[in-house]
């Protein structure tokens, strides 16, 4: 693999997805298992976060220190950024002080700015568009789980965001189909839909976008989602709980998929929305697998990115 950064999931191929599960995996053992692995020694990632998170901010900091390197909170008010200085700017001069930068923020343009001035590697955290270490954390789950992905049904249910947009990149690539199921208006955008579709013409899965949360999880092998309302969509909450309702992972709905199917969701959840109580808690194993994983496959990013730069 010899990429330079992480800013969205199809700048990998098939291959070097792989090759970051399988380090993913190795990194996983290894840290269970207590043997030291500290690749990142004496390296330090810049953590800029616009958009606040649990389970990024404490995943990149301890995985830095697990391979025995360090980690620099940045809120937007802790740096210039937030008081108008520009990415150009806070790029140049970053690159000067850590060996590696994550950026958690709103524009996925924002992020590719950062990573075309940057002369370190950039990790997207998330952006609006993009969520590519979520992701990586979801098929690293999915194999642990079925020891497989070509001819797995993944099925989506929700919003057309940045998790759909991703899962729709990794599945396809690994070979999986995904279905997407969202309302009416709530679909991914039209340049995203493009992208994939040349993806799926080089893979052997298929891609479905339906409006019916039914059609999309019978015959599923897994059911993802997401909150309804992400982080910058506070005013559009009624609008949102209104035009999602029916679109919840619940009992009628796994009824519908294939046995032994998982569930996953990124987290947090908002329980009795996307998802009943009750079906999260018949699979907090792979949920809370998930949310692990996304340590291991964010060692294994850095480790990728940032051992040689």
């Amino acid at each position: 693999m010899n990429k330079k950064h992480l800013l969205k999931l199809n700048d990998y191929s098939k291959q070097e997805i792989i090759e970051i599960l399988e380090l993913a995996e190795q990194l996983k053992y290894e840290t269970r298992h207590g043997i030291p692995h500290d690749r990142l020694r004496g390296k330090t990632l810049g953590m800029i976060f616009q958009k606040s998170s649990t389970r990024t901010r404490v995943s990149f900091e301890v995985g830095m220190y697990q391979l025995g390197g360090h980690a620099l909170f940045l809120s937007s008010k802790d740096i210039q950024m937030g008081r108008g200085e520009p990415i150009k700017d806070t790029a140049r001069v970053l690159s000067r002080y850590v060996d590696g930068i994550m950026i958690r923020t709103y524009s996925q343009k924002e992020v590719e700015e950062l990573a075309y001035y940057s002369s370190v590697p950039v990790i997207n955290g998330l952006t609006d568009d993009e969520h590519p270490c979520q992701v990586l954390a979801d098929l690293l789950t999915i194999k642990e789980f079925k020891r497989k992905f070509e001819g797995l049904k993944v099925a989506f249910i929700g919003d057309g965001n940045n998790m759909a947009n991703s899962l729709m990149v990794g599945c396809l690539k690994l070979g999986m189909n995904i279905a997407i199921a969202t309302p009416e208006g709530f679909e991914p955008q039209a340049h995203i839909i493009d992208e994939v579709k040349e993806i799926e013409k080089e893979s052997k899965g298929k891609l479905y976008l339906v409006n019916s949360p039914k059609e999309a999880a019978t015959g599923a092998d897994v059911l993802i989602t997401d909150v309804w309302v992400s982080m910058g969509q506070e005013e559009e909450v009624k609008k949102r709980k209104a035009a999602f309702e029916g679109f919840q992972i619940n009992r009628e709905l796994m009824n519908l998929t294939n046995k032994d199917s998982l569930v996953l969701h990124c987290l947090p959840a908002h329980r009795g929305e996307e998802i009943t109580e009750e079906i999260l808690e018949e699979h907090e194993k792979e949920i809370f697998e998930e949310a692990e994983n996304r340590l291991h496959v964010q060692k294994a990013v850095m480790v990728k990115l940032m051992a040689k730069s």
